[in-house]
């Protein structure tokens, strides 16, 4: 096997033939998470899309509530199977995040995205269309990933508050697939190539052990946070440690982990004690302080991508 066939190996269509968005595409608004909460930030974001020329059509029940879900997990299920199988669209925008994704992996394992499947997407990679979101999408960017292109970025609920560098980023990249690179800081260790694999570090690791678990072989890890204090970084770190997890990667990309001092008690290690602690000895590229994830710009990552680790100069980029 090749050292690019190994790269996109987890993939069964080529992350690099990543379907494009063009200005009058259509594109679906789904809820497969959380129940919104704010509706101003949410149209905000619908008005960005619809200001860079896309149709944007809102799936029926994206603003059911049931409990802290977005509706039941059967409507939110048929939200995403409806907006997977649906050939004139183009890009699939989760509203939120919240929680409730892995719920919804749960239930399609048993339900009718065997009947997605028959459709043949993964063997004909121009039919596959964009899954945008974070956080709690993460659950789907990683539990579907052999079924559409997953753009770990923005929500609708977050995507006003972006930098204009990062909004522009976004649609630069989904038009035409070239991602500019992003700047962090540097640990050493050299540099490492790999196929990218960004998410909640909470999120991905509640999927470790189950069926949709990735194979990490080859992969750069690049993982962001939020609300959770520094013991409890240390704890999920330390379940990937022991399944070494780690000595499969070729790299990790570490992104804000934002309000972590909220409850963190006086004689708690710092966040960058945790990581450097639990990670500084793995001897691999490992860049830090780049900008995605919550509070803050949220610079998109295409799931899949190929992309080059400069641990000395603090550099995630896109080949």
């Amino acid at each position: 096997m090749s050292d690019r066939e190994r790269l996109t190996s987890p993939f069964t269509a080529d992350p690099n033939l990543q379907p494009l968005l063009q200005p009058g595409d259509r594109v679906r608004v789904i809820s497969p998470s959380g129940g919104l909460r704010q509706v101003e930030p949410f149209q905000q974001g619908i008005e960005i899309w619809q200001a860079q020329g896309y149709r944007v059509e809102l799936s029926s029940g994206f603003d059911d509530q049931w409990g802290y879900l977005a509706g039941t997990d059967a409507a939110r299920c048929h939200q995403l199977l409806e907006a997977l199988a649906d050939e004139t669209c183009s890009a699939i925008l989760c509203s939120r995040g919240g929680y409730g994704g892995a719920r919804l992996l749960e239930t399609l394992s048993s339900s009718s995205l065997a009947k997605f499947q028959a459709i043949n997407l993964n063997n004909n990679p121009h039919r596959s269309k964009f899954l945008i979101g974070f956080s709690d999408v993460t659950a789907l960017l990683w539990g579907l990933r052999q079924q559409v292109s997953g753009i770990h970025g923005p929500v609708l609920t977050t995507l006003a508050q972006e930098p204009d560098w990062s909004i522009q980023r976004l649609f630069q990249g989904l038009s035409t697939g070239t991602w500019a690179a992003l700047k962090g800081s540097g640990w050493g260790g050299g540099q490492g190539q790999g196929w990218l694999l960004p998410g909640n570090l909470t999120v991905a690791t509640h999927l470790l052990g189950t069926p949709y678990q990735p194979d990490f072989t080859g992969a750069i890890l690049a993982f962001e946070d939020v609300n959770e204090e520094p013991y409890r970084v240390d704890r999920m770190l330390t379940q990937w440690r022991m399944l070494g997890v780690f000595h499969q990667v070729r790299g990790i990309a570490l992104g804000r982990f934002s309000q972590w001092q909220k409850t963190t008690s006086p004689n708690s290690f710092t966040m960058a004690a945790v990581w450097r602690d639990r990670l500084g000895d793995l001897g691999m590229p490992i860049v830090s302080g780049l900008p995605f994830g919550h509070d803050g710009a949220n610079g998109a990552l295409p799931v899949g991508a190929v992309v080059h680790l400069d641990g000395d100069q603090g550099v995630l980029s896109f080949l």
